[in-house]
């Protein structure tokens, strides 16, 4: 998984005011619950020392998700006043949480994204004839995302009526509309559901070299919220402990190394080394990452360690103890390294921690 969409919150110097806030509408006052939250919010960041005009930055953002239905969370960060990035959370976090500090408290976001699947999805359902007549128009369905943040930020969806009469012709139009979608997108998966007889003849026009991708499944979204992903509770069950075609071949090299006991490295102390000397081509994480430990920095993402002793002897003369998830998710974006994620019963990692290295040096 790639983590670019965290490059905001290095783009300028802390401090940072962090944010994680359950903004969940399926209880009675929602409203009221969330101003609580935010009341609470700006309390905790004032009590550590965050100026009023970045506390104001944070807390006028939370709720501002009022029309996305159902569980989900925030998480907010700014820095000097001003918004940094604001993100939608497919799953609420289990407490609310505030910090103001020079490294952003990343972790949680990124772990929020994974595995980032992108995909293609298409529904075709009969529209039934008022009095319940024969249903004489198909309704169809078209939208991209990545799982799981689809969940709470999904793709434009894109809806047309076709006369049931009309479907083996129209069909080549929709199938030549999803291939787009899917080549738009690089859709490793294409869900297709819906009735049988419209979607047989939906798969057919689709070109050969998307035919292996396409997964069918009889649901047919019509239940789907609009503010939600299409079909959101099937592909939470189709895409359940599934990795992106590129994370499941960074895995395999780094189980074939491993093996051989060369071009990877485990556990904390070889992690943040592997990182500080910019050879992470992928680190690899176990879920949840809850390793209470603190870590030092410099003011570059690759100035990590374990003693300030350390960074000096590098030459870093300025540098503090941060979180090690914040410290270590900053050195993973800073130097373009990628990121999977493991249930830790799935692949045990020494510390929770692994990395599959782009080169080898004697002292790593």
């Amino acid at each position: 998984m790639k983590l670019t969409f965290l490059g905001p919150l290095y783009a300028r110097p802390g401090p940072y005011a962090c944010a994680y806030v359950d903004t969940s509408r399926d209880l009675d006052e929602p409203d009221r619950a969330i101003d609580l939250r935010r009341r609470r919010l700006e309390t905790e960041l004032a009590a550590q020392g965050a100026d009023m005009a970045t506390r104001g930055a944070v807390t006028r953002v939370v709720g501002t998700d009022r029309d996305l239905p159902g569980r989900h969370g925030q998480a907010v960060f700014a820095a000097h006043g001003r918004l940094a990035l604001a993100e939608e959370l497919p799953e609420a976090p289990a407490r609310d949480a505030a910090r103001f500090t020079m490294v952003p408290d990343a972790m949680p976001l990124a772990l929020q994204h994974a595995p980032d699947i992108p995909y293609a999805a298409v529904a075709v359902h009969r529209v039934t004839r008022p009095g319940g007549g024969p249903a004489s128009e198909l309704e169809v369905d078209l939208q991209a995302g990545r799982w799981p943040t689809a969940r709470v930020a999904p793709g434009h969806l894109t809806r047309h009526r076709v006369a049931a009469s009309e479907w083996r012709h129209a069909a080549a139009g929709v199938a030549e509309e999803l291939a787009g979608l899917a080549d738009n997108s690089e859709a490793e998966a294409i869900i297709v559901s819906g009735d049988h007889w419209a979607r047989n003849a939906l798969t057919r026009e689709l070109p050969k070299r998307l035919r292996k991708r396409i997964v069918t499944i009889d649901s047919d979204g019509w239940d789907t919220d609009p503010e939600r992903a299409l079909m959101e509770d099937e592909l939470a069950y189709l895409f359940r402990g599934r990795l992106s075609a590129r994370d499941q071949a960074n895995t395999q090299r780094f189980l074939a190394r491993r093996a051989r006991r060369s071009g990877v490295v485990e556990g904390l102390a070889a992690t943040v080394a592997a990182l500080r000397h910019g050879q992470a081509e992928t680190v690899l994480i176990n879920d949840t990452f809850d390793l209470d430990q603190r870590l030092w920095v410099g003011i570059a993402p690759k100035q990590i360690g374990f003693t300030q002793d350390e960074l000096t002897s590098l030459g870093i003369g300025s540098s503090w103890q941060e979180p090690a998830d914040a410290a270590l998710v900053r050195a993973i974006v800073g130097t373009g390294a990628e990121l999977i994620v493991f249930p830790r019963g799935e692949l045990p990692l020494d510390d929770g921690l692994a990395a599959l290295l782009r080169y080898a040096v004697a002292d790593a």
